[in-house]
């Protein structure tokens, strides 16, 4: 009987929702996932055939005034559209039984899906790329003045090597007023600040956890994985030592929590982390500062030397859509060939000058073999031409040459009227000077 009544509960309630998404033009093919609050679906437009995710929320309500008041439909509106973040297609709300749900594009899986059950890490290079494009997505929103406050793995989307956040159902204004919800962001991801204090946290939580995201893609395994919140303060501190008494009294705002913490010395990530590079392990441990007032923004991990290169490439793709926008030609890149000329130079100590100009060591001798011209004359030498005495040309054939001079304004006789021939026919409007309120 139990069950019975539970498949027909499911019914219904599938019913309602076919009914929902059909009427509107989308036909749902399979469950994507489920959450606290909502559940995504894969869903398909009858009239494009396009597909996309559907995120169907738990709750119910009332108005339409109350959806548009939604803190994730409006940080979506706010924020689209943006390469690095999942863009908001359709809201679809029905107000007979006060159903919503969210239309977003749909990607393949989240970095969670990615890593799951791998056997072997991914290349540096890859874990870099996504980073990257989460901390580009990131930085757009805390310009915008909304941070994201649960960044983990599967809050992390990718298709096709393009890295977007999703599910801003937890973001918050950056100026709106503390305290905020203490327990907001998944446990293993959750700043110190988060920890320690009741509510009193800002933007910069995010970074952390895209730190702790950064490391667990590169190792396949989770950075601060605490059973509950002691020992996720205990795990923070056996890597990164007891922060000072100093720290502790400015994070002192949790009632529920003993400051009595066992003095740790810091023994960092890098006896962690063995597959990854010195520059990694620099930024995730710059980006895991445990003070949240040292803690870097999503700008400033950008601009550092470890994103370089994809610093570099974004701006010339950017150059190249600027320059098909204006219908102009693209920038002329270097060849292969002179790429390979620049390497063996950088490695041998050349410079440029002496790799392309090998004989021109000096700026005077530079100047002098490509932009002077040869002291000697190219091919066969001409014979001098002696001194020729032009004919001189008779005055009465050049009258017309001369252009008609202006009559002095002391010397005309109003009374005498000016001939109409064309060497005396002088329009004066053209040489009349303007109103000075004119100029």
């Amino acid at each position: 009987m139990f069950f019975h009544c539970m498949s027909l509960s499911l019914t219904h309630t599938c019913n309602i929702l076919f009914n929902l998404i059909v009427f509107v033009g989308y036909r749902i093919l399979a469950k994507k996932g489920e959450g606290t609050f909502s559940e995504v679906l894969k869903c398909q437009n009858v009239e494009n055939r396009q597909y996309y995710a559907c995120k169907r929320m738990k709750q119910h309500f009332d108005s339409i005034e109350s959806v548009n008041n939604l803190r994730e439909i409006q940080a979506m509106r706010r924020l689209s559209p943006h390469a690095n973040l999942v863009e908001l297609k359709e809201v679809i709300f029905d107000k007979k039984t006060g159903t919503l749900a969210l239309i977003c594009e749909l990607l393949d899986m989240n970095l969670y899906e990615l890593i799951r059950g791998r056997k072997h890490t991914l290349p540096e290079e890859k874990c870099k790329s996504y980073i990257y494009q989460a901390l580009r997505g990131l930085d757009h929103m805390h310009r915008n003045g909304i941070f994201h406050r649960d960044i983990k793995p599967e809050n992390i989307l990718i298709k096709d090597g393009v890295v977007k956040l999703a599910d801003l159902g937890s973001c918050r204004s950056v100026y709106s007023k503390q305290p905020y919800t203490e327990y907001i962001s998944t446990r293993w991801y959750r700043a110190p600040e988060c920890l320690l204090t009741d509510g009193y946290y800002t933007y910069k939580m995010d970074i952390w956890g895209i730190g702790c995201v950064f490391y667990e893609i590169l190792s396949l395994r989770p950075l601060f994985p605490g059973s509950n919140e002691v020992d996720q303060i205990a795990k923070i501190h056996d890597l990164l030592g007891t922060p000072n008494q100093t720290l502790l009294n400015r994070l002192k705002k949790s009632r529920h929590m003993n400051f009595n913490f066992p003095y740790k010395e810091r023994c960092g990530i890098s006896h962690l982390l063995s597959n990854g590079s010195r520059d990694s392990i620099q930024v995730i441990e710059v980006m895991c500062t445990y003070d949240p007032e040292e803690r870097p923004s999503a700008k400033q991990v950008l601009r550092h030397p470890y994103f370089k290169y994809l610093r570099d490439a974004d701006k010339r793709s950017a150059a190249i859509a600027r320059n098909a926008s204006t219908n102009e030609p693209p920038p002329v890149l270097p060849s292969k060939h002179h790429q390979k000329r620049l390497k063996i130079a950088k490695k041998d100590g050349d410079s440029l000058k002496e790799m392309y100009f090998p004989k021109a060591t000096t700026r005077k001798q530079l100047n002098e073999s490509v932009l002077d011209m040869p002291s000697k004359p190219l091919g066969r030498t001409l014979p001098k031409v002696g001194s020729y005495t032009l004919p001189k040309i008779p005055i009465a054939t050049t009258k017309a040459a001369f252009s008609p001079r202006l009559p002095s304004l002391l010397q005309q006789d109003s009374s005498k009227k000016i001939s109409n021939t064309p060497s005396d026919r002088i329009d004066y409007g053209k040489f009349a000077l303007p109103p000075i309120d004119k100029i």
